[in-house]
């Protein structure tokens, strides 16, 4: 149950963990003011339960990135109360996180944007490939890997699928003037894959295997699938672009 917790819904384990931390420093707070009469201020309630959020998360299995939201959740809350920001705010805000990160609840994918760095260097690798290549982005973000090939390669057919709502728009607008550059608003699972010389995604580890069973069940023989950084379990890459950036990120390539 735990695993399928972990590897399917960690955003239910990340409540967990918060709620937990709250009862578990509600139950700290109540000891110590009957036993020793102190009372810590609210902003050291706050980071206390931030730090047992993280470690439980932790030991829960989240990955790291989950370990920051939980650190940082209830202290955020509590510093954004303070300064008494209108009520609508915190709706607002909900709202415009929930139109930028859509998949990381639906398809465990955050928004991820390919560096200057990674878009030069996949756009040296596809020079290999006819022209009138054909290539998709799965999850293509702002479009940047897509505005990059548009202009490097005009005779180019280029296609990126989206469906964090307020991403796909500002990716659509940011390709619109290229006329080889389409972006639609699709799920990567239900985008055909076998039209495509090139198909590239930067994801994340969870949806890694699944996408493996897919391109091999679809793309053609001596087609390309490039992923950013997250490599196939079990499956070694055929080739490996390091690209020496702060993150440690590569291009890894296997040939279907």
């Amino acid at each position: 149950m735990l695993e399928h917790l972990r590897s399917r819904y960690p955003a239910l384990l990340a409540l967990l963990a918060q709620l937990l931390a709250l009862a578990g420093v509600a139950a700290l707070l109540l000891a110590l003011a009957r036993l020793g009469g102190w009372r810590p201020t609210l902003a050291q309630a706050a980071l206390a339960q931030g730090i047992l959020a993280a470690a439980l998360g932790h030991w829960l299995g989240l990955r790291r990135w989950w370990l920051l939201l939980n650190l940082a959740f209830v202290p955020g809350l509590l510093a954004l109360h303070s300064r008494q920001w209108p009520a609508w705010w915190f709706l607002a805000a909900f709202v415009l996180l929930l139109l930028v990160n859509w998949n990381s609840w639906r398809e465990r994918v955050p928004l991820y944007l390919s560096g200057a760095r990674t878009r030069q260097r996949l756009s040296e690798r596809l020079a290999r490939l006819p022209a009138d290549f054909r290539f998709v982005d799965l999850g293509c973000g702002l479009g940047g890997a897509l505005v990059q090939l548009a202009r490097d390669y005009p005779r180019a057919r280029l296609v990126g699928v989206e469906t964090a709502p307020l991403v796909f728009v500002l990716a659509w607008l940011r390709c619109l003037p290229y006329r080889n550059c389409r972006v639609r608003y699709r799920s990567l699972w239900v985008e055909p894959l076998g039209g495509y010389d090139a198909v590239y995604c930067f994801l994340s580890p969870a949806p890694m295997a699944r996408l493996w069973t897919k391109a091999r069940a679809e793309m053609r023989p001596g087609s390309l699938l490039v992923s950013n950084s997250f490599d196939i379990p079990g499956v070694p890459a055929d080739e490996v672009i390091e690209l020496h950036d702060w993150r440690a990120s590569r291009l890894l390539l296997w040939r279907l």
